[in-house]
């Protein structure tokens, strides 16, 4: 034990004497000091010997350790001191270079726009409202006056969870929670993720949506036209021009899709438009009255309407992106443009 102790001190002195700059030091720390190195090699050998001998040998591996460790103390500070020991500035720096920043990072596009129209609405004395992403099949559908044999069901490609449990395929269902727990006037709209089996350049399974309601007495088709129309032209710009057309939803009567001229095109058409110089861009309708039924609303008193819509759609025609699944690829040459 005491030859194999004076032959690695001799290879230590050695190669720390050879040592002119402060790189090499690391790999002699690790080469005596390490998990795998010379001391560790030593102190397994020592498992072997007797009591005594542990003690005798024990000693001069701990000495070893220690000389070891002030040597390498004593060599890193001369280095450090000494200019030979630092990183040359000549060969590896340029000073004239720039400087190198960090990038401050930016709200995600879907999340700006979100945020643009959330502002919008709130401007409008609306309130923002929030609810859970795995819902029952009643508030997804059967409150919205969707029942389990209706046709509309085969609309919207759903996530069932269990019999009873669903990804929501839309965020209506936050209405009828805050109808159950409050009277009206009511002015709320209900952003979030939902969830439908669906993928290609226009859908994904996962997307955003904000739904809005507004009940009060005395609500007509011309607020929810009037509304409409100043979220629009927030949007996309005062002189977007916005029409309606009939549709059909379970939950609304009478609906209506709602189209903006096409901000790419000016309305002259293009590939966007389908050459008709017109976009979709939401749904909306007067609140059915068998929805008032489920939460209790005297539909005879109260009146309302509902709207919806997809914030990567908005975010698609407002930024002139052509393909959803760019949203979702987190490639940082899309996402710095915004």
């Amino acid at each position: 034990m005491i030859e194999t102790i004076q032959k690695h001190r001799q290879d230590f002195d050695s190669r720390i004497c050879s040592t002119s700059v402060a790189e090499p030091l690391k790999q002699l720390r690790i080469d005596f000091l390490g998990k795998k190195g010379c001391v560790q090699a030593l102190m397994k050998e020592l498992r072997q010997a007797s009591p005594e001998e542990k003690r005798q040998q024990g000693k001069l591996i701990n000495d070893f350790k220690q000389y070891v460790e002030n040597q390498l103390k004593d060599k890193e500070e001369e280095l450090g001191k000494s200019p030979k020991g630092r990183p040359s500035t000549g060969a590896t720096f340029d000073t004239t270079l720039p400087g190198r920043r960090e990038i401050p990072g930016t709200l995600h596009p879907v999340t700006q726009v979100m945020e643009e129209i959330k502002s919008i609405f709130l401007g409008l004395g609306f309130q923002v409202e929030e609810g859970p992403e795995i819902e029952t099949d009643y508030y997804n559908f059967e409150a919205l006056n969707i029942p389990k044999d209706h046709p509309a069901r085969d609309m919207q490609d759903t996530f069932y969870v269990d019999g009873e449990a669903v990804l929501r395929t839309h965020t209506s269902p936050v209405q009828i929670h805050v109808m159950e727990d409050r009277e009206p006037p009511l002015r709320i709209i209900a952003p979030g993720k939902v969830y439908r089996c669906d993928s290609d350049v226009s859908h994904t399974p996962m997307f955003h949506q904000i739904e809005g309601l507004m009940v009060d007495e005395n609500v007509s088709f011309s607020h929810l036209k009037g509304i409409m129309s100043i979220f629009l032209q927030e949007v996309f710009g005062k002189n977007t021009k916005v029409r309606f057309r009939p549709s059909f939803f379970p939950f609304t009567c009478p609906s209506a899709e709602v189209d903006i001229q096409c901000v790419i095109c000016s309305g002259k058409g293009c590939r966007v438009c389908s050459q008709t110089g017109w976009v979709e861009i939401l749904g909306a309708g007067m609140v059915d009255p068998a929805v008032f039924k489920f939460v209790d609303y005297d539909a005879e008193k109260w009146t309302g309407f509902a709207f919806g819509l997809g914030i990567e759609r908005i975010s698609m025609l407002k930024y002139g992106i052509n393909d959803i699944r760019l949203f979702f690829e987190n490639d940082l040459r899309f996402l710095k443009q915004f």
